[in-house]
């Protein structure tokens, strides 16, 4: 057995304020889809925002349901909606935040919603910035799926 160790490079900025004013943009609509989140169940509202190659921006809230897992992460349906809306158009970046207990909180891709995003952006060839919003109001930047899901599946395509 030989031991690896798999390092990940990423930044983090203190405040939306110190993020170029796209990347900001681009958080404010994910923090403006939470409000369109159905989450009766978990309480935990989370809102997503995709920018397309072309600048457009597309939104997703998370959408659960009784009947779990019927429901949908933000992520997906940000993904999902700009895919269906806007084909053929490459991912460039994605931002991600969560609502709970009347303020903005933590939130980062699940693994489900990582192997989707890895798709998007192996069909596209454009790498993805993934932006997660983190308690106290710092944002993570993530240049790259691979650095989420470094081992996810590959597709022919």
């Amino acid at each position: 057995m030989e031991k690896k160790t798999l390092t990940i490079d990423y930044c983090e900025y203190g405040s939306l304020a110190e993020m170029p004013e796209d990347d900001r943009e681009l958080m404010e609509s994910a923090m403006r889809a939470a409000a369109g989140a159905y989450a009766p169940y978990s309480h935990f509202h989370v809102g997503a925002a995709v920018r397309l190659a072309d600048g457009s921006v597309v939104t997703g809230s998370n959408q659960e349901n009784i009947a779990y897992p019927s429901g949908l992460c933000a992520e997906r349906v940000a993904l999902f909606s700009a895919s269906a809306q806007r084909p053929g158009q490459g991912v460039t970046a994605l931002a991600v935040v969560g609502w709970c207990n009347g303020e903005f909180c933590e939130a980062s891709p699940c693994g489900a919603c990582r192997q989707v995003m890895a798709e998007y952006e192996m069909r596209s060839g454009v790498e993805m910035k993934v932006f997660c919003y983190l308690s106290g109001g710092g944002i993570r930047c993530i240049e790259g799926v691979k650095n989420l899901i470094p081992f996810g599946f590959e597709a022919e395509l």
